[in-house]
């Protein structure tokens, strides 16, 4: 099977692979660019970074990927959510990637600029709704994916219902690690495919080697729990001993809170424990995941999944 190019707007990318984009800073400009540089598009996971650190990633991701396409990811959840996307707006991303939560105001921004927004939904019907706000194309996310979670059904029974509710591009997330998987979303409708854990395990992914180790660990179905996030949505997270205090609602609650979150439940501070495991604390680190990491073996350049994931699909017959 051939790969089909992907169109978002005006941009086009030669391969149909979105990069997700990992907070807190697993997805940098490094990760970005060298997907970008693949044909692919890089997400710079922008959530929680100042306004400063952002203009600095996106023009070294542009750096190292001069022709390339670079967006960011941003949570609509995030307290600074419009700073952050007309921050990169102003720095000529690409495209915006909006998730954990929706905002109707968004579309306005990049209609304005003339930058493709593109919401994260979990179903036809927010998939419609964007259509008509002026969304340049939708992520539809499954309860595979990591991290914060729309819905408990799969993607692969969404993604139907979406293309046929809507004109615009679709692109099916959660559980897409080989070309099997790419060549499944394609042939249930959808236009491309994001892809977050098989980057997460990369060598140009921001996480510590401590991190990396744990996805590696990760390898059974009990490895993997759903949290409850202070950001109000369910998480998909590897079992760590600080998603078990989570489970068991012996969490440390903060002592200070920094307001990164338009709402709260202030249970733990989320952003300090995702920075703590990005870092390489895995004892007091939240490690969100996909539940198909227990496949991942090994820590992988970007160039090396890409090549892997064309042979896959070479070998798919049309």
């Amino acid at each position: 099977m051939k790969l089909p190019e992907l169109r978002i707007g005006k941009l086009v990318a030669k391969v149909p692979i979105i990069q997700g984009g990992m907070a807190i800073r697993l997805s940098t400009a490094r990760l970005a660019a060298a997907v970008a540089n693949e044909g692919g598009i890089g997400l710079i996971a922008a959530s929680g970074m100042p306004f400063d650190e952002l203009r600095h990633e996106i023009k070294l991701a542009r750096k190292l990927s001069p022709h390339g396409i670079i967006g960011i990811n941003v949570m609509v959840a995030a307290r600074e959510f419009k700073g952050i996307v007309t921050t990169a707006i102003e720095e000529g991303i690409d495209l915006v990637v909006a998730g954990a939560g929706f905002s109707r105001d968004m579309f306005a921004w990049g209609k304005a600029s003339g930058t493709p927004i593109v919401p994260i939904v979990s179903s036809a019907k927010l998939a419609k709704i964007s259509q008509s706000l002026g969304a340049s194309a939708v992520v539809v996310e499954g309860a595979e994916a990591g991290g914060h979670l729309g819905t408990n059904r799969s993607s692969r029974l969404i993604v139907p219902e979406v293309r046929a509710a809507v004109d615009i591009p679709v692109i099916g997330a959660g559980g897409v690690l080989h070309g099997e998987d790419v060549a499944e979303m394609l042939r249930l409708g959808a236009n491309g495919v994001q892809m977050g854990s098989r980057f997460a395990a990369s060598v140009e992914s921001n996480g510590a080697d401590e991190l990396k180790k744990v996805y590696l660990r990760a390898n059974k179905p009990e490895d993997f729990v759903l949290v409850h996030s202070p950001v109000g949505l369910p998480g998909q997270a590897i079992r760590t001993p600080f998603s078990e205090r989570i489970l068991l609602g012996t969490a440390p609650k903060p002592e200070t809170c920094d307001q990164c979150l338009k709402k709260c439940s202030h249970k733990y501070c989320i952003i300090r424990a995702l920075t703590r495991a990005q870092q390489g604390d895995v004892e007091t680190g939240l490690v969100f995941s996909g539940k198909r990491m227990m496949e991942i073996h090994d820590i992988l350049p970007v160039k090396d999944i890409f090549a892997n994931i064309k042979r896959e699909m070479e070998a798919i017959p049309d």
